[in-house]
């Protein structure tokens, strides 16, 4: 009987270390088919002009994203300029809808920014391990009519409201190809709680040598009630910091630096 207990412990250990080995080969091949492990790592930023299609509008936005942390993403409604967030590592703001006045937001919202924003940037994939990350494959499973490995992405924990939050994500990577074609999260608080969010992701273009998905259509509960085009993307633009910081800052920076 001990013999035989032995034998199923041995064999569950082993079961659980050739699963953690095939997560990260799927992994592997995936970084490898964007363009590769070393040049995902020396990518400083993200310059990203898209496309957002919902409710008949159209609406052009503009996202930055830096390796240190920082991100902007800028919309263009009814002919004006919006800053929708504004984070440079240290302080996060956005524009109130409202009242269209630059408001910096509380003190959760920008350490949940700070925990995240190192890992998400430039893969969440990339060196995930060192990042505190978690990865498990949950086998195949067919989606979008695609047969796919289904990988859990369990990241650091956010907080709401004093309350320790888990990220997790599950991504489905094409079977053939090694890239994910179909994110989904569940929703964990509000009116939408327990219902799944995916985004879907297609049409992978090349960009300097590194593949994006230039086409994300976004789902609730299964129904789509967004998608994003990308028109242009650019590697490496120039960082300026007085762009990502509050309004105030921002004037007080930019007579600095023209002194």
């Amino acid at each position: 009987m001990k013999k035989l207990l032995l034998f199923v412990s041995l064999l569950t250990v082993f079961s659980f270390s050739i699963q953690a080995q095939t997560a990260d080969e799927i992994i592997n091949h995936y970084l490898e088919n964007i363009g590769g492990q070393e040049k995902l790592a020396k990518l400083k930023g993200l310059h990203v002009k898209t496309k957002v299609l919902m409710q008949g509008m159209e609406i052009p936005v503009e996202m930055f994203m830096y390796n240190n942390g920082a991100k902007l993403v800028k919309m263009t409604f009814q002919g004006k300029e919006i800053t929708q967030m504004a984070f440079d590592g240290e302080q996060a703001w956005g524009t109130n809808m409202m009242n269209q006045k630059a408001e910096k937001l509380d003190k959760e919202t920008t350490d949940n920014l700070k925990i995240n924003a190192k890992g998400e940037f430039p893969n969440p994939f990339l060196n995930y391990k060192k990042k505190g990350y978690k990865v498990e494959l949950l086998g195949k499973e067919e989606i979008e009519g695609t047969e796919c490995f289904k990988i859990k992405l369990t990241e650091l924990p956010t907080m709401k409201n004093g309350k320790e939050i888990p990220s997790q994500m599950y991504y489905y990577f094409d079977t053939e190809n090694y890239v994910p074609i179909v994110v989904e999260t569940e929703i964990t608080e509000g009116p939408y709680q327990g219902k799944k969010t995916q985004q879907v992701y297609s049409d992978y273009q090349e960009v300097d040598g590194l593949y994006f998905p230039f086409a994300t259509t976004m789902k609730l509960g299964g129904n789509a009630f967004q998608t994003i085009k990308i028109d242009k993307i650019e590697l490496n633009p120039e960082f300026n910091k007085v762009n990502f910081k509050f309004p105030e800052e921002s004037n007080k920076e930019t007579k600095k630096q023209e002194k």
